[in-house]
């Protein structure tokens, strides 16, 4: 039998593993800066938990697990003659791998909620699955890495997320824009339009507006009963630029006025300060963060602030660079009321830790040591010498030194060639000598210097 994988999904070798713990590391240590605190969820939630969560497309998405042991049993044969896939999936399958970690959040907060303190912020790096079409960037298997807080609508979240963004993509080295907009903005402009009962499908028209372009977008409104007029009223305000020139277009829609009051006390929070190395004047930062008419981010519970995060092609050195949405968020008023739970609203983002390993891959932007784990490499020149480096390197592990020995004694072009392989930055290399003097012939693999080291300064 040939090995094969699951289209969308990839195996890791060793040095990518650590590349990605590292980007895991750094994102963590910022979720912990901003005080948001580790939880885990299964795998599996129950589908009636994932189902009309991420509109009609996100749901189509879903991988659905088979019930167990004889899973066809209990299903309906007059379904299964008329093939009828979703009377027959609802039989056959009550569970789903987790789409995303925002709504099994919600889900945790309303078992949990009589252990937890309000507001609650949390994080969590688990992954998700999606049966989506895989190409470059998309990923059937993949990380997400994110921060939400529940149990309050203050905006200085709002602000705080935006920062947090701007922090990590920052330490990672990555020119990044952070486009912001708000979804009472959105459904504003649903309003003027006469398309306020169709919100969903006019905002899952414009956010595809980057990818297949107006004509395209205008073709989907009308399919979905916009008129001549509704398209012309979303094409003038989607050429709108900045939040200035969008008020005076939704004057006469009060939602849209409060969209737009909250996004723009989200830049002043944003404005008000800035990191001690970003920039000389109050409220500059390490990425460029901006107003974006066009983000409406499809899924259904978002309905205030929106955010999404890509790289920034005009940066020096990443002009080559395509790539979708390398993060993105967004406020939901009260996710948890599905589950029981009313008057529980929150706010959240989400870093795509695969489409970040990729680019940091072809920018060769990781550091030169995120691919490294261990130390040193011993290599023993004969059977005693060999006994002499167990014991070594016993000792140097136990000190906390990563540390590895080759098993046996062979010829030294044989272990430096794994020792490369390894990736090791230095070798110990063990004779008699070495083994009764305690002093260590020690060789940096990089630049092949060489040095002689006591068991205490190694």
């Amino acid at each position: 039998m040939k090995p094969t994988l699951p289209k969308g999904t990839r195996d890791f070798l060793p040095a990518e593993v650590r590349r990605r713990n590292y980007i895991f590391s750094v994102i963590t240590k910022h979720f912990r800066r901003f005080g948001y605190q580790p939880i885990e969820t299964p795998v599996m939630e129950n589908l009636a938990t994932l189902t009309g969560k991420y509109g009609e497309e996100g749901d189509k998405l879903l991988f659905k697990v088979l019930n167990n042991g004889d899973y066809l049993k209990k299903a309906n044969a007059e379904d299964l003659t008329a093939k009828n896939s979703d009377k027959v999936l609802a039989q056959i399958s009550k569970r789903g791998l987790r789409y995303d970690l925002t709504v099994p959040f919600a889900r945790y907060v309303v078992m949990h909620q009589n252990d937890l303190a309000f507001p609650f912020k949390r994080y969590a790096i688990m992954p998700v699955w999606r049966a989506d079409r895989p190409q470059k960037g998309r990923y059937q298997e993949f990380y997400q890495c994110d921060a939400d807080v529940v149990g309050s609508d203050s905006l200085l979240y709002e602000a705080e997320l935006t920062q947090l963004l701007d922090g990590v993509f920052h330490e990672l080295g990555l020119k990044a824009v952070i486009r912001l907009n708000n979804r009472k903005i959105l459904a504003g402009l649903a309003e003027i339009a006469g398309m306020a009962d169709n919100m969903m499908d006019m905002t899952m028209a414009i956010d595809k507006l980057d990818k297949i372009g107006w004509e395209k977008v205008a073709g989907e409104l009308s399919n979905k009963g916009a008129d001549a007029g509704a398209v012309e009223v979303i094409k003038r305000f989607l050429d709108a630029k900045e939040l200035d020139s969008v008020a005076p277009l939704l004057a006469d829609s009060e939602i849209g006025k409060q969209g737009i009051a909250e996004l723009q006390e989200v830049f002043d929070l944003v404005a008000a300060t800035s990191p001690p190395s970003a920039g000389e004047g109050p409220g500059e930062r390490y990425n460029r963060i901006e107003f974006d008419v066009t983000l409406a981010r499809g899924l259904n519970y978002y309905t205030g602030a929106i955010w999404e995060v890509a790289v920034d092609t005009d940066a020096p050195g990443q002009e080559a660079i395509k790539m979708g949405s390398i993060a993105g968020g967004g406020r939901y008023a009260d996710l948890t009321a599905i589950f029981g739970m009313k008057d529980m609203p929150g706010v959240g983002v989400s870093f795509g830790a695969e489409r970040i390993y990729d680019v940091l891959e072809e920018l060769d932007a990781f550091p030169e040591d995120a691919s490294e784990d261990l130390q040193y490499l011993l290599l023993c020149l004969d059977d005693a010498a060999l006994a002499h480096g167990f014991g070594l390197v016993s000792r140097l592990r136990a000190r906390g030194v990563h540390a590895d020995l080759y098993p046996k004694a062979a010829k030294l072009n044989k272990m430096m060639k794994y020792a490369d392989q390894r990736g090791a930055p230095k070798v110990i290399i063990i004779g008699s000598r070495e083994a009764e003097s305690g002093e260590y012939s020690v060789k940096t693999m990089g630049t092949g210097a060489q040095e002689t080291l006591t068991e205490t300064a190694l």
